[in-house]
């Protein structure tokens, strides 16, 4: 049984040797994340649970190749971010709906038909961003990286980041207009 406290490096590590129980660890700390990101950034369900389950076996094939050059979460993000970039490549995303959460009780009717037909607009201006722009705001407003981890995980600096981030907020402002101020 893997140590709970024991490092996702460590973890990965022990896993490249055959151990099974030390990866469904990692999976277990990681697979909230994971699913947030592809979801986000594909819109449907079936596509995010296909490209999460790809990033986790091609992680489970690489263990055993696995150095600590870099921290986990930089070579895990990296790998989930190369899938969905690659799957918008092949695929057009659309956006049918928003992550399911517990409703809150507090809101009326009205309120919630508004933050659903927000969150349909949002989602509807994210994906007609360019890909790249679309997975930097979601890195950084949804995952709250930093500009230095989103330039790992695209494989860019993070300056171009921040090129990225620019170019996304006015392009959603632009299409979400005075709707709410998001960014």
């Amino acid at each position: 049984m893997p140590d709970s406290a024991a490092t996702d490096e460590s973890l990965l590590q022990v896993a490249g040797k055959g151990d099974l129980e030390a990866f469904a660890e990692l999976v277990n700390r990681h697979q909230a994340w994971t699913w947030r990101v592809a979801y986000r950034f594909l819109g449907h369900r079936e596509d995010a649970a296909d490209v999460v389950q790809d990033a986790f076996i091609r992680l489970l094939e690489a263990a055993g190749r696995y150095r600590p050059s870099a921290t986990f979460a930089t070579y895990f993000r990296r790998i989930i971010t190369r899938l969905c970039l690659d799957r918008a490549k092949k695929k057009q995303p659309l956006y049918l709906e928003t992550i399911p959460d517990a409703p809150d009780s507090c809101l009326g009717a009205a309120d919630e038909m508004m933050r659903r037909e927000s969150a349909v607009a949002v989602c509807a201006a994210l994906d007609a961003l360019p890909p790249n722009q679309r997975m930097a705001i979601i890195l950084r407003y949804f995952e709250e990286l930093s500009y230095e981890d989103i330039a790992s995980a695209l494989e860019t600096t993070p300056k171009a980041v921040e090129r990225l981030l620019a170019r996304g907020r006015q392009h959603l402002r632009a299409a979400l207009g005075d709707r709410d101020n998001f960014f």
